[in-house]
Order: C-alpha cells, then sequence, then structure tokens
C-alpha cells in the first residue's frame, strides 16, 4: 500500500465554486496580514478556470489595499497578452481591471518577447526589486496561487524536463514542444520560498497527480507538482471532493 502524506493544509468544499470562495477568503487574509505586517504584499498568479473564479471574488473581498500589493504570475505561454491564452488576460478581467489595480503594480511575465532569456532574467530582476526578501536572500512571495496537470505538472514545469532542476533563477524559459507553446516559469526556489502556497484542484481527472504528489516517495521529474513539498511556508490545498475521491 502506498502511504500518502498530504504536506500542509488539506481543504475539501464541495464543489469548484466553493473552492474559488475558500481560496479567495484565504488569499485576501494572506495578504492583508502581509500588509498589516510589512506595509506591503506580492502575489503570484496562475491561469486555469478555478483561479479565474477565485480572483474574481478576490476582486469584490473589501478591505484589501491594492496600492499595495505587487502582482507577479507563475507561468506565461508565448501569446500576446489579448489572447485567449494568456493568463494575463484573463488575470486582467477577472481581477486586476474590477479591483482597480494600478500598471505600476501589475508585472506581466513577458514570455512573447523574442529573447526568452532575456525575458527570463529582466522578470527575475523585477521580482527581486519588488518582492521581500526572506531570511536566505530568496524573494518570498506572500502569495503563491498554483494548480496541478493532468499530468502532474505544476506552473509550467513539465514532467521529463530539466526545469525542475534549476535552482540558481527564479524564472526560467521554456522550449516549446509539440502544441505546447514556449513559456516562462517560475522555477523551484521561487515557489519554495513563497510564504503561502494555495494550490487549487477540481474535478476527478485530478485524483490521480494529487495522489502522486502526496505520496510518501515518487519523484518530482515524473510529478514536478512534488515541488511544492519542499516549500518552506504554508501550503493549503484547495480542492472538492472529486479531486479528493471523497464521498459527496
Amino acid at each position: 500500500m502506498t502511504t500518502k502524506v498530504v504536506p500542509g493544509q488539506l481543504v475539501a468544499s464541495r464543489d469548484a465554486a466553493q473552492v474559488a470562495t475558500e481560496a479567495a477568503t484565504r488569499m485576501a487574509r494572506a495578504l492583508r496580514n502581509a500588509i498589516g505586517k510589512s506595509g506591503r504584499a506580492a502575489i503570484a498568479l496562475s491561469g486555469g478556470d478555478t483561479p479565474r473564479d477565485a480572483y474574481t471574488l478576490l476582486a469584490k473581498e473589501s478591505g484589501l489595499d491594492w496600492t499595495k500589493v505587487n502582482v507577479f504570475w507563475v507561468d506565461e505561454r508565448a501569446v500576446p497578452p489579448t489572447d485567449d491564452r494568456s493568463n494575463y488576460r484573463w488575470a486582467k478581467a477577472t481581477l486586476i481591471d474590477p479591483a482597480g489595480i494600478t500598471a505600476d503594480r501589475v508585472h506581466r511575465m513577458p514570455a512573447d518577447a523574442p529573447d526568452r532569456e532575456g525575458a527570463a532574467r529582466d522578470y527575475e530582476a523585477a521580482i527581486r526589486e519588488d518582492v521581500e526578501l526572506d531570511g536566505d536572500g530568496i524573494p518570498a512571495f506572500d502569495v503563491v496561487v498554483l494548480g496541478v496537470g493532468d499530468d502532474g505538472h505544476t506552473a509550467s514545469l513539465f514532467p521529463g524536463e530539466k526545469t525542475v532542476d534549476i535552482h540558481d533563477r527564479l524564472v526560467a524559459a521554456v522550449d516549446a514542444r509539440g502544441a505546447r507553446e514556449a513559456r516562462l516559469t517560475l522555477t523551484p526556489p521561487a515557489i519554495e520560498h513563497a510564504r503561502h502556497l494555495f494550490i487549487l484542484a477540481v474535478g476527478a481527472a485530478k485524483r490521480p497527480p494529487l495522489e502522486r504528489v502526496w505520496s510518501a516517495q515518487g519523484s518530482i521529474h515524473e510529478t514536478p507538482a512534488r515541488v511544492v513539498r519542499g516549500c518552506r511556508g504554508t501550503v493549503t490545498w484547495l480542492i472538492d471532493k472529486a479531486a479528493g475521491g471523497l464521498a459527496n
């Protein structure tokens, strides 16, 4: 029998709508606490339908001073910012515009730049400028939002690729493969040093990859989402009953 060890707190909700509500409430609380402690906060956003719904609710949270929050992205496809596949586009529509977040606080990940390696270096420089360093001198996002792909990937860290082994950079370029676009992504150090990781997973298709992440044994190269097991901050899994294989 495979031993299962869930790293962090598991919050199982009834359905996707409740997952989004829980996520928005908890993200807002973490951001408020960060602002109360240091006068500023930083969040890194992921794409996907469930985070999108959570961002819509997050934009409506009262008492959250967005003038003190810097917004970054976990990963982005090499597409224009107006493209339907752009994580930036949907965050702008669901969170940035509704919450009135000003342009100086929004740091789009320019994965569509001709020189993606240079764009990765520039994005790391922006992170280092606006995200508070932890005791190890690594920028520590107050909130990082992640998902888990059906293949076990998270961010744009994909199974069988070397990106998961990067530990000397915070941002990396990811080459195109097959039908998959080239991308930029945060690397393991940026994820592991987050103060709060919120991982959202909805639907029965997420159960197998979650089981692999939660298994006491396994390979990060086969299931890159296992990177969250090294997080030094708090880890919260926000899932619905289908993803957790729980009875209704």
